[in-house]
């Protein structure tokens, strides 16, 4: 196939983020799309067919766009912008995500884009997988949007509080300070996508609230976003306790890892028997994550990898039985 090349003009800031360190980001493009990519100022020349040309100048234009907005391109990004363009899909759906305090927030991985596009499109969505996904972060920064926006009324975050059990009530401080080392990863994304300042004043108004599952019962969320956190450490009554608290113009989203059960009976967990008895009904939308999708320190990936090849490993295999 005859080969040419095409000279894409770009800005200062695009320029510098779509090539990346040491040149790492070009080099991801040229192997995704077998293409050659040089920058000889001003924008990049690619050398390719005219597909490779077509696919990779997508890919390029998607990074320079979300670079011109502000975005500190990571190679994650990158990653999942070549993963998008390759498969054809788009991007995390209609609903723009608010600019948090370091900048825009968009998703990194190609599972991420798919999460944020069901919670757009269902009324109750479950995002399960390993921790550093960003399962609760993007619940948190869409939730935020929803009220900034004014399309939900009251923010609403329950989290049981397994090492406290039943005995909320014998620990000092009011409600907010009982239950708050149990919320903090909430709280600190609520801090980074809309500021301290701004979660204190939402808070005081009853706009941002605390709920934590020993007072949900008996309650009706109407024009509510909901986020249940760790919800693998919920038994599957509390499961199917607060799953019916939805009320009128109400959305909610479950996250948890189902490897991380810490009741004394895993096997009670409500989380894992919910997505069993709801996955395919109508508004339910289950998105899982994996350790490729992690977005922390690159460590922690491996260290998820390796865990779940131990437990594998550890699982009965139905042919040795009885042997």
């Amino acid at each position: 196939m005859a080969r040419g090349e095409e000279f894409i003009a770009l800005s200062d800031a695009a320029l510098r983020a779509v090539i990346g360190p040491n040149s790492r980001h070009l080099a991801l493009i040229e192997n995704a799309f077998s293409v050659l990519i040089e920058s000889p100022g001003g924008g990049v020349t690619i050398t390719g067919s005219t597909r490779e040309r077509a696919d990779a100048k997508r890919a390029l234009l998607s990074l320079a766009e979300r670079a011109d907005a502000g975005v500190d391109l990571s190679e994650a990004d990158v990653r999942v912008s070549l993963s998008l363009t390759s498969t054809s899909k788009s991007g995390a759906g209609g609903q723009a995500l608010i600019s948090g305090r370091r900048g825009p927030i968009a998703p990194k991985t190609a599972a991420q884009a798919a999460y944020l596009d069901m919670l757009e499109r269902c009324d109750l969505t479950f995002g399960v997988g390993p921790a550093g996904t960003g399962k609760t972060f993007l619940a948190a920064a869409y939730g935020a949007t929803l009220l900034l926006k004014g399309q939900v009324d009251r923010l609403v975050i329950t989290r049981p509080a397994v090492e406290a059990g039943e005995r909320l009530g014998f620990l000092p401080g009011d409600l907010n300070e009982k239950v708050d080392p149990y919320l903090a990863p909430i709280w600190e994304a609520l801090d980074q996508i809309i500021g301290a300042d701004a979660v204190r004043r939402r808070r005081d108004k009853g706009e941002i609230e605390v709920a934590p599952l020993a007072f949900m019962r008996g309650r009706t969320l109407a024009h509510a976003f909901v986020i249940v956190d760790e919800a693998q450490n919920t038994s599957r009554l509390q499961m199917k306790m607060v799953l019916t608290r939805l009320g009128e113009g109400a959305r909610m989203v479950v996250t948890g890892d189902p490897s991380q059960v810490d009741l004394l009976n895993p096997r009670d967990s409500g989380l894992s028997h919910a997505i069993r008895l709801l996955s395919g009904v109508e508004g339910v939308g289950v998105s899982e994550f994996t350790a490729d999708d992690v977005v922390r320190h690159p460590l922690v990936a491996r260290i998820v990898r390796a865990y779940d090849a131990d437990a594998e490993a550890r699982r009965p295999r139905p042919d040795l039985e009885g042997a």
